[in-house]
């Protein structure tokens, strides 16, 4: 199928890749331009910031509370942005959709960003958040059955190394894992999976930008063979929380996130992948206004088996 006509009119508006050197200040400065005001966003029953205290130290969240009730799911929620990108402002829609639609109570993190943060910062961040959720449950409102985590691109390679840290920790609390369009293997070599040459160019995101985009992150020392950074590259994967994975048609990353769910199964894994026709690389963050691709946080909230808004 090709990109979606919406997609493609927005394609067709954005300026060739410049060449220079990427600015992180500049970028979050342009990306926050883009956040709504508060008045213009989907209401929720509440929606507060917070700060979790974890072993990492003190992190920023937000928890976002669907609607009244005795007890909650919790899903904590990684924003991507290639690791150096991204806010709990920027992605603050993502988390209220999956709020909205799931019923969980959803704890998005505000983790330390590359280059400022040396690897594995952000990582840390991440993972204390879940265990700070499960030791908070009675003052979050936790059922005690239900953990989730999820995450989108960069976001969806935190899901899998924090899953994978956790299950090594002996921490098994964690229920669902959900990956939209993952970032899985930091090993950029373009003959690894067809659709880095399929989709390398015209979609948004590209193939050849993918180095410099991630650059940042591995100067800062995460080793892409080191399977906590690039975890399809984990050499045992059972054990891990049942999964769905979420892929795009036109995205570089969409056979990588579609092999890491073959392994999951072929671990014994319960793993779902879904691949959106139409869409590209960040299509749940930028292009969910479209009905079809909003089915996304439908699908979601129906692995979770959560209960949807009322």
């Amino acid at each position: 199928m090709t990109i979606h006509p919406e997609i493609a009119k927005i394609l067709a508006t954005l300026p060739a890749p410049a060449g220079s050197p990427l600015d992180p200040g500049a970028m979050r400065t342009g990306e926050a331009a883009q956040v709504p005001p508060p008045g213009e966003r989907l209401p929720l029953h509440a929606v507060e910031d917070a700060t979790a205290i974890t072993q990492s130290g003190e992190v920023p969240v937000r928890i976002y509370t669907p609607l009244e009730a005795d007890a909650y799911g919790i899903l904590v929620y990684f924003h991507g942005g290639a690791f150096f990108l991204g806010s709990l402002d920027t992605h603050d829609h993502v988390a209220r959709s999956l709020a909205r639609e799931s019923g969980y109570k959803v704890i998005s993190v505000g983790y330390r960003l590359a280059p400022e943060a040396s690897f594995p910062a952000g990582l840390d961040d991440c993972y204390g958040v879940v265990r700070w959720a499960a030791e908070q449950g009675g003052s979050l409102g936790w059922d005690g059955t239900n953990l989730a985590v999820a995450g989108d691109s960069s976001g969806g390679n935190f899901v899998a190394a924090v899953t994978a840290r956790a299950h090594d920790d002996g921490f098994g609390a964690i229920t669902h894992q959900v990956l939209f369009y993952p970032s899985l293997d930091l090993d950029f070599d373009v003959d690894r999976y067809a659709s880095l040459r399929e989709n390398a160019e015209g979609y948004g995101l590209e193939t050849a930008g993918l180095l410099p985009f991630n650059s940042f992150y591995l100067e800062s020392g995460a080793d892409p063979a080191d399977p906590l950074v690039s975890p399809i590259k984990r050499a045992d994967l059972a054990g891990l929380p049942a999964a769905l994975i979420i892929t795009a048609e036109h995205d570089p990353l969409r056979d990588e996130g579609e092999f890491y769910g073959r392994r999951l199964r072929e671990a014994g894994v319960d793993a779902a992948v879904r691949r959106y026709a139409g869409a590209n690389h960040g299509f749940v963050q930028n292009f969910s206004w479209i009905p079809e691709f909003y089915g996304a946080f439908e699908e979601t909230a129906a692995f979770l088996g959560g209960n949807a808004r009322k």
